[in-house]
This record gives C-alpha cells, sequence and structure tokens, in this order.
C-alpha cells in the first residue's frame, strides 16, 4: 500500500553462462519486463536506474553491474533494489543472506524479489526461515552445476577434446567441431619459424627483435586484428609487441606436433574463482588429437636448446655451430671458442674450459677446420647408414608380407565362400521340400531366414578378410622421425648450426685431436640396428643370400 514514501529504485538483472540454455523466461530482456509490470501496479517506487549483469555467475558480488548499483546507493541516489528472483540477486547464500539481512537495512535499502514474493517492507515471521532456505538452495543449484561442468570438461579433456574458449596462436577451432583445433595457415608459418630460428641458436630477445623489425604482428595483434576473443581493454601500448613469455610459451608447448595438455590450473570450489595450478602429474595429456604445425623431432631438439646455456658473440645474430656441444674428454667441462690471429689471418680453436681458467685439466685443443671436417665426414656415414637402414626396412616389409603366407586369406575367403554355396544349396533343397509337402509353410520361413542370416554373416566376414588382406599388402613399415631427421641431409655439402644441433647431442674432445662425436637418437639407432640384425638372422634358413646380404649392408 502507497504510504507517501516514494522509492527511487535500481533495476537489477542478472544471466550467466549456466543460465545461457533456459528457456527465454530469464533472458535480461524478459525479466526486465516482469519488474517493470510490477512496479506499474506500485505508484510509490519509481525506476531510476537499471544495471544488467550479462554472463556474470552469481557465485560472487564482484560483477561491474552490481557494484555500480552499490555505488548508487553509496551516494543516495538509489534506496531499491528490484530482481526478478533471489537467484538473480545471486547464488552464494552466505553473501547473499548478508545484504539482506545486514547491509540493505543498514543502508535503508527497499529489496523486492517479485517471484518469490519477497518484499523488505512488509515484515512477517517467516521471511526469516524462507529466504535464507531460498539462498541455500540457489546455492547449491550453483554448486552442482558447477560439479556438472567440472565433470563434462575433464570427460572432454579425456578424449582430446579442446575445451579452451580461445585456440592457442597457431591454431584455429575447426568449424565443424569447436572441441577440435585444426591449423590457422597465416600463423602457423610464424610458428615454424619461431622454432627455426631457435634451432639456428638465435636467442629469444634476439627472435623478439627479428619479429617485431619485420612486422609481423604478436599473438595479441594477431588475435584482435581477426576478432578472436580477446578485448582491446587488455593492451598496455598502442601496438602489443612480442614478448620474450609469448615466444617461450610457444617453444615449450606440445601442442605444436599435436598433443594437448590441458587441466593445468583449477579453482578450490565454484565459490572462489581464482585459478591455480595443479601438480604436473594432475594434468591431462592426450597425444596426436589434431595436426602438428612442428615436427615432434624439431620440438624436442629446441626443448634440448633451451636448457642450455649458450653465448651469442658481440655482433652475432645466433650461437656458433658448436656452442655448447664440444666437451673435455677428461674433465667434462665445455671447450671454449678461441680465435688467434697469424700472419694476417684469424685461426680459430677450441680448448679445455678449466685449462683456460687455470684451473687444472691438460692444455689440449683442436682446430676449428680439423673439427669441422671430422664432423662433416661422421654426419654423411651416420646418414648413409640410416638411409640403407630404410631400404632395409622396406624391404622388411616387403618379406614380413611375403611370409605373413598370403595364401592363408586366400584358403579364408575360398572356405567362406564355399559356405554361402553350402547355405545356398539347402535353401534350394529346402524349397523342393516345402514343394513336395515334406515341411509346412512356417517351417520353410523358419529355416529359410535362419539360412540367409548365415549367408548375411558369411558375407560379412568375407569382406572382412579381404580388408585385412589388403592392409597387410600394403602395409608399410613405420617411418620413424628421427630418421626423417637423418635422411634429409643425405646430400649434405656443409655444416651449420641447424644440422649440428638437429643430428648430434654432443662431441668429446680428447688429447692428439681425439674426437668422440655421440649422435642423438643414439639409443634408437643401436635398437633398430639390432632388430634388423637379429631379423637378417632369422631370415637366414628361408632365404640365406637376402639375410646375409641385409645384415653385411649395415655392418
Amino acid at each position: 500500500m502507497f504510504d507517501g514514501k516514494k522509492y527511487k529504485a535500481c533495476i537489477y538483472a542478472r544471466l550467466s553462462q549456466e543460465d545461457g540454455d533456459k528457456s527465454e523466461s530469464d533472458s535480461i530482456v524478459s525479466q526486465k519486463a516482469m519488474i517493470r509490470e510490477y512496479v506499474a501496479d506500485h505508484p510509490e517506487i519509481e525506476i531510476v536506474s537499471e544495471k544488467v549483469d550479462d554472463g556474470y555467475s552469481g557465485v560472487n558480488f564482484e560483477r561491474p553491474g552490481f557494484q555500480e548499483m552499490m555505488e548508487e546507493i553509496r551516494n543516495r541516489k538509489v534506496d531499491c533494489v528490484i530482481v526478478k528472483d533471489l537467484s538473480r540477486f545471486g547464488r552464494n547464500y552466505i553473501e547473499a543472506g548478508n545484504y539482506l539481512e545486514k547491509i540493505f537495512p543498514l543502508m535503508g535499502v527497499r529489496f523486492i524479489a517479485i517471484n518469490d514474493y519477497y518484499d523488505s517492507s512488509e515484515k512477517n515471521q517467516s521471511d526469516s526461515l524462507i529466504v535464507p532456505f531460498k539462498n541455500l538452495i540457489n546455492d547449491a543449484y550453483c554448486k552442482d552445476i558447477s560439479v556438472k561442468i567440472r565433470t563434462q570438461l575433464e570427460i572432454k579433456r579425456k578424449k582430446g577434446q579442446y575445451t579452451g574458449s580461445v585456440p592457442v596462436y597457431g591454431y584455429m577451432k575447426d568449424p565443424e567441431d569447436h572441441n577440435h583445433l585444426i591449423p590457422d595457415p597465416e600463423a602457423a608459418e610464424v610458428v615454424r619459424s619461431i622454432f627455426q630460428m631457435k634451432l639456428q641458436g638465435m636467442s629469444i630477445g634476439r627472435i623478439m627483435t627479428k619479429l617485431d623489425a619485420e612486422g609481423i604482428p604478436s599473438p595479441m595483434e594477431y588475435k584482435i586484428a581477426n576478432g578472436i576473443g580477446v578485448s582491446k581493454v587488455l593492451k598496455t601500448h598502442p601496438k602489443a609487441l612480442w614478448s620474450y613469455n609469448a615466444i617461450k610459451r610457444i617453444l615449450q608447448n606440445e601442442i605444436y606436433i599435436g598433443n594437448l595438455v590441458q587441466g593445468k590450473t583449477s579453482s578450490p570450489n565454484h565459490k572462489i574463482k581464482k585459478l591455480l595450478p595443479k601438480k604436473k602429474e594432475e594434468w591431462i595429456r592426450v597425444a596426436g588429437t589434431h595436426e602438428p604445425i612442428v615436427e615432434e623431432f624439431v620440438f624436442w631438439d629446441v626443448q634440448v636448446q633451451m636448457k642450455k646455456d649458450l653465448y651469442t658473440a658481440p655482433g652475432k645474430s645466433s650461437v656458433y655451430p658448436f656452442c655448447g656441444l664440444l666437451v673435455c674428454a677428461y674433465c667434462g667441462q665445455n671447450m671454449i671458442r678461441k680465435a688467434v690471429p697469424w700472419d694476417g689471418k684469424k685461426y680459430i680453436y677450441y680448448k679445455c674450459g678449466t685449462y683456460n681458467a687455470a684451473k687444472g685439466c691438460t692444455s689440449h685443443s683442436i682446430r676449428l677446420e680439423k673439427l669441422e671436417s671430422a664432423v662433416l665426414e661422421a654426419i654423411r656415414a651416420r646418414v648413409a647408414v640410416v638411409c640403407d637402414m630404410t631400404d632395409i626396412l622396406n624391404s622388411i616389409g616387403q618379406i614380413r608380407t611375403g611370409k605373413l603366407n598370403m595364401g592363408k586369406y586366400d584358403r579364408q575367403i575360398v572356405k567362406l565362400q564355399e559356405e554361402i554355396e553350402q547355405y545356398q544349396k539347402f535353401k534350394r533343397q529346402l524349397y523342393e521340400s516345402l514343394k513336395e509337402g515334406t515341411i509346412s509353410k512356417k517351417d520353410y520361413e523358419i529355416f529359410r531366414k535362419n539360412y540367409d542370416d548365415q549367408i548375411e554373416r558369411t558375407e560379412a566376414a568375407i569382406v572382412h578378410v579381404t580388408e585385412e588382406k589388403e592392409a597387410m599388402i600394403k602395409n608399410e613399415v613405420k617411418d620413424f622421425g628421427w630418421m626423417r631427421k637423418f635422411r634429409k641431409y643425405r646430400n649434405i655439402s656443409e655444416l651449420d648450426r641447424v644440422v649440428v644441433v638437429e643430428l648430434i647431442d654432443h662431441i668429446v674432445i680428447g688429447e692428439g685431436n681425439r674426437i668422440e662425436i655421440h649422435f642423438r637418437n643414439e639409443d634408437e639407432f643401436n635398437m633398430l640396428l639390432q632388430t634388423i640384425e637379429l631379423f637378417a638372422e632369422g631370415e637366414t634358413d628361408g632365404e640365406p643370400e637376402s639375410g646375409s646380404d641385409e645384415k653385411q649392408k649395415i655392418g
């Protein structure tokens, strides 16, 4: 009833993402319409303000629209708040109760929740129980929604589905499946160049400088330019430049080799929005979920390089080819590069870092020309062996295909075809029996259906066996990534940083120019070599010439 007091009211409407699939009755428009219709029947209330929080959870009250409303209340511009129901106001029963029972009464604010028939100006004994109870239900609803969302996200992550809202730089969401990533051609090319620059020995700082100098947009600028879910308010400069962390994240992210690593952070519960890091063993990692941008061996080579403390000489954009790879055979310390001018020329050699610092060891050293020549020849030899391995593996694949006895598939198919002919014969005999009156029409239909089912299953079996046979004929030995890495240097004529870091783990230097080269993927190489030798020995009985030749070729 109108008692002469005029209230200055604020309409407050809220819709969160978890409410997005509900009916139109929960929309912002419908909330406002309901409140205006209510106010039309209450002449003591005048609407002076409207505040909306669209896409904000009711778990906490750190919402822009709500905070603006509270500022108007503090400035005495508003003394009445009207919402559709208590759930639109908030779903945290403790904080909601604090506002309704303490803050609003203290500030002289009238609160109305239309659908819950609550009006703080109408005092009755039931309010003290009903309102907290409804707030408790709203809070429980929010908790239940949070648990369901977390569970659903975890299921998707374990299935290898991408759950991020914005795809990582270099990828875009598949238009036909938003939980699947596909390469973004333009950004993917930049990612490849970043990995290549790092392989060449460039520091992250120099990569930053080069990208900015070439005018390549940073991930932030690229996403803004393409309207990929980034707000311009996040920018702190007229143009967001490449940052150290942005490049480091790219170089360390397994997503670029087709793996998804998700669930690295989580909030403690639905009331706390701050994300906290999870233990590494709790991360969800699924390999091969999407098309890679960077070859796997390149990615892991870069990880090795990033762990090394590499020095870039003044005036150089990248490190020297052997930087961080040369080790003293006696003390295990790095060999350091020295340049000595002599007779108008500059001679480069490497010497033990311990000896150079006058802390012991011996004075052994090696000339750069001698080192380069030895390493180049060693690489050529290793590449030749890997190429031979590839040829032998292909031969093994053909031998295995033959040894699998393709005849067994043919015999199985013939047998199945004979079974079909037999069932067809039974069907003909069955029909003759029906004509002769030895079986009833009912029995005929039962037996005929049984034979038809048997024929259908047998035909399906023939298709399955045929497909299996074709798959075995086309079967090829797995092409290992590390082998491709070596084979691409089959025509190598000179050394550079990329070749050295891709193929060599480290080089041990001893007295008398003794060089011991340890190639990358040494374990895989030796295991494969052993496998090939064992296969060759196993083939000696059946095909002595082929097996003998293969073993000799590797040896």
